[in-house]
């Protein structure tokens, strides 16, 4: 953006001295600020914007300004004044070229206001000759602090990566601990079907019976897929049922074998059938304990499967949250994103909390840097099960949502917990800032949240929090203006 300049006047060093950012400088020093600056009115409008390279350090003399970020795509107001003396524009020029030399924020005035003027490289110049220690002491806290916060960053990542870890290999064990179960079961279900067809086929049973029993069995094990969902009181009546059964029939140890052939779905009637193919009442036990054991084996194998899908599932959750072997930047699902974190966080989410998902069909893929995205939505469900964990007489309600907005995609993240405090709204997004005890945790979550959000994605974030009723909503641009890092 061009800077506007209307004319030059003189500069005065007795008045620079009524500004108090030169108050204490003497008069040689005022007179060498007048030698190398100049005096510039600048009619309303803009000064300079956000990103342009940082030409020059203004001093306001008298006018009124208005300071503003970019947040979301938009300018979003932080300061304005008409106090005399207050400056902006280059003040990091004296940091070189060790941190980027662009404009911080926009600058515009509102009415014609003059201003001192120092050309960015004349500023980091006198800064350096007038003032050493001064600048050492500056460049200690500015670097000591970005060291810091890296340092610091990395801890929390590392800490989210240790939980999620501990959360991923608590959740493959189950199901692997389950699948090495029913395989050893599914082993002996097998040896012992094999036995008792041997004994059913060296019986007096022809041909025909034999056939038949046989497919009795096929039956079986298609109802098996296709057995209906019981209550434990509709489970236990069926059970009861099949033991009497089993009882007149003289087969001992039925009341053991009833609960398998409920999960199956078979019942009274069905083995009426069974028994009407068997005539022989030595042989019926074996058919039944033989048509068990084909029940069992096709229970266990959907166990397996059930066990082993789990396991897919999760670590393609692990492979889509962590965006191993894909590209940084590239165009993403935001339900993908969701999801995987969802599954990623389901044993710290645990079985207190109900998840509704309100996902809008209309939301497009767009542009993201996706693992990244993956660490706001961590710190933003973390958050909310920490919020939800205050009130445990409670069960919470995690509600994860995205809707489209004309040109943006919004995502909120919302718990039912007591809500964040009105005194500490203004703060959630500080570095460092947080409430929980001493050691367990940094306040970076939402500092990092806030930065690849806002600074990276040109998104914008915010809190609307009431008690019951907290959300943190992400905008982002569906078609961002961003330029894939190297």
């Amino acid at each position: 953006m061009t800077e506007q300049t209307q004319n030059t006047p003189a500069c005065d060093p007795e008045e620079l001295r009524t500004l108090f950012l030169f108050e204490q400088l003497t008069d040689a020093q005022l007179a060498e600020l007048c030698r190398d600056g100049r005096i510039e009115t600048i009619e309303p409008g803009p000064v300079y914007a956000e990103g342009d390279p940082a030409t020059c350090f203004y001093v306001l003399m008298e006018g009124a300004v208005v300071l503003s970020k970019l947040s979301g795509g938009e300018d979003l107001v932080v300061n304005r004044t008409s106090q005399r003396g207050v400056y902006a524009g280059a003040w990091q020029a004296y940091l070189g070229d060790r941190v980027p030399q662009t404009y911080q924020g926009s600058m515009r005035v509102t009415e014609p206001s003059r201003f001192f003027v120092l050309d960015a490289e004349c500023f980091a110049s006198i800064v350096r000759e007038w003032f050493p220690m001064a600048l050492h002491l500056l460049e200690g806290l500015f670097f000591g602090n970005q060291n810091t916060k890296q340092i610091v960053e990395q801890r929390e990542r590392l800490l989210a990566l240790g939980s999620l870890s501990a959360g991923l290999t608590h959740e493959l064990n189950n199901p692997a601990a389950a699948a090495v179960r029913a395989t050893s079961a599914l082993r002996n279900r097998v040896a012992h079907m094999r036995q008792k067809l041997a004994m059913i086929a060296g019986g007096t049973l022809d041909r025909g019976s034999l056939a038949h029993l046989v497919g009795l069995q096929n039956e079986a094990v298609e109802l098996v897929a296709k057995a209906p969902k019981l209550t434990a009181m509709e489970a236990s009546d069926r059970e009861d049922e099949l033991g009497e059964w089993f009882e007149d029939k003289g087969i001992g140890d039925g009341w053991d074998l009833a609960p398998t052939f409920v999960s199956a779905g078979l019942d009274v009637p069905w083995l009426d059938r069974v028994s009407a193919t068997v005539d022989d009442p030595a042989l019926l036990e074996g058919a039944i304990r033989w048509l068990n054991y084909t029940v069992e084996t096709e229970l266990l194998m959907n166990e397996i499967s059930d066990s082993t899908t789990r396991i897919s599932t999760l670590v393609g959750a692990a492979k889509q949250y962590s965006q191993m072997d894909r590209a940084p930047y590239r165009t993403v699902d935001m339900r993908e994103l969701l999801d995987s974190t969802l599954i990623m966080l389901g044993r710290k989410i645990g079985d207190d909390i109900t998840v509704v998902k309100d996902y809008d069909p209309t939301v497009p893929p767009i542009p993201a840097y996706a693992a990244e995205l993956n660490q706001v939505w961590t710190n933003l469900i973390d958050n909310a099960v920490q919020a939800m964990a205050a009130t445990p007489e409670e069960k919470g309600v995690l509600t994860v949502r995205t809707s489209l907005d004309e040109d943006q995609v919004q995502i909120e993240i919302c718990d039912t917990g007591p809500g964040v405090p009105q005194e500490i709204r203004s703060r959630i997004f500080e570095p460092f800032f947080t409430t929980k005890p001493v050691g367990e945790g940094t306040g970076l979550g939402l500092d990092i949240s806030w930065r690849i959000v806002v600074n990276k994605h040109q998104g914008e974030l915010r809190l609307v929090s009431e008690p019951g009723d907290t959300r943190f909503v992400v905008r982002l641009p569906v078609d961002p203006a961003i330029e894939e890092e190297p």
